[in-house]
């Protein structure tokens, strides 16, 4: 990847209105307009990530589906990054998702989800599982959870995720916005050594371009939610869902290890299906696009019989 990668990625999308004050939300949907719900997947990505983080995994998507989506979460990439109006609120994410699925007039399709992105993926079920709007049926036909913080308790935050979730984190924030810091926490949270200086510092400016200083410390908020609501509201919903879920892990992620999938599977949802790849990390569809979807295709073959 390069800089010049990320440029291309920009052009292949667009800037849609997304939240009730205007901001407008980046939006790449390739392939079929009309695809049916079970040939479309909808791809949310994590922190500090944005969704050029798949860009190495849509020609290979291509081989499961014939419509692809991904979009930018605001405050991520190149959507918005208001320093006011908006709250970076997990629910207010989950908002932003279900507005964009209706503006794609997408009824229903494939979700996979990473690191930030399954936390919103797990509000999205906690609202859909039992009260699904009529515009969005079939709904999820089946689910991905990629690594993540999913079971707070097993996770293992980095030092500067603590930081910037810590009464000191706005100040932390902006005293530390530099390249050589963001590198070296994206390292420790990876858990190997195979992802690129340049891939690196591609996530580093989709994650700064328009942003105010400080914002990761907003975004990272998100941490504070998943503590509140994961055992009343979010676990449960995972554990309610009537739709194939999957469990796709890399063996090697040092921030959400195995142990949270394992603990997914085991006491949430026993009937999903877990996956853990070897030497793989925590942005594994980063690192090796081929690998990641390698790991998640033969799931949706089985769903679909």
């Amino acid at each position: 990847m390069s800089a010049a990668d990320l440029a291309a990625w920009r052009r292949r999308g667009r800037l849609v209105p997304a939240t009730p004050l205007g901001h407008e939300a980046f939006v790449v949907d390739e392939g079929e307009p009309s695809a049916s719900p079970d040939r479309t997947v909808v791809l949310l990505h994590g922190f500090p990530e944005s969704s050029y983080s798949y860009s190495g995994a849509f020609e290979l998507l291509e081989g499961s589906f014939d419509r692809i989506v991904s979009f930018d979460f605001i405050g991520f990439g190149f959507s918005a990054k208001p320093a006011e109006g908006f709250g970076y609120s997990l629910f207010e994410q989950a908002d932003l998702a279900l507005t964009l699925l209706r503006g794609a007039g997408i009824t229903g399709c494939h979700f996979v989800a990473h690191d930030m992105g399954d936390s919103v993926m797990t509000e999205l079920l906690a609202r859909l599982n039992h009260d699904r709007p009529a515009w969005f049926e079939p709904g999820p036909l089946s689910v991905t959870f990629t690594n993540g913080s999913m079971v707070l308790g097993d996770a293992k935050l980095r030092v500067g995720q603590r930081a910037l979730v810590s009464p000191l984190g706005r100040y932390l924030a902006r005293i530390t916005d530099s390249p050589t810091i963001f590198e070296k926490q994206v390292v420790s949270a990876h858990g190997n050594d195979r992802l690129t200086e340049g891939q690196i510092l591609d996530m580093y400016s989709a994650s700064t371009t328009g942003a105010p200083r400080g914002l990761a410390a907003e975004l990272i908020g998100y941490l504070r939610e998943r503590r509140r609501f994961e055992r009343s509201r979010w676990l449960p919903a995972v554990s309610a869902c009537q739709v194939p879920v999957h469990i796709a892990w890399g063996a090697d992620d040092a921030v959400a290890p195995v142990a949270i999938a394992e603990r997914l599977k085991s006491e949430v949802k026993p009937e999903a299906d877990l996956t853990v790849t070897d030497g793989l990390g925590h942005f594994a569809q980063i690192q090796d696009p081929a690998r990641w979807y390698g790991a998640l295709a033969p799931f949706w073959e089985r769903v679909r019989g």
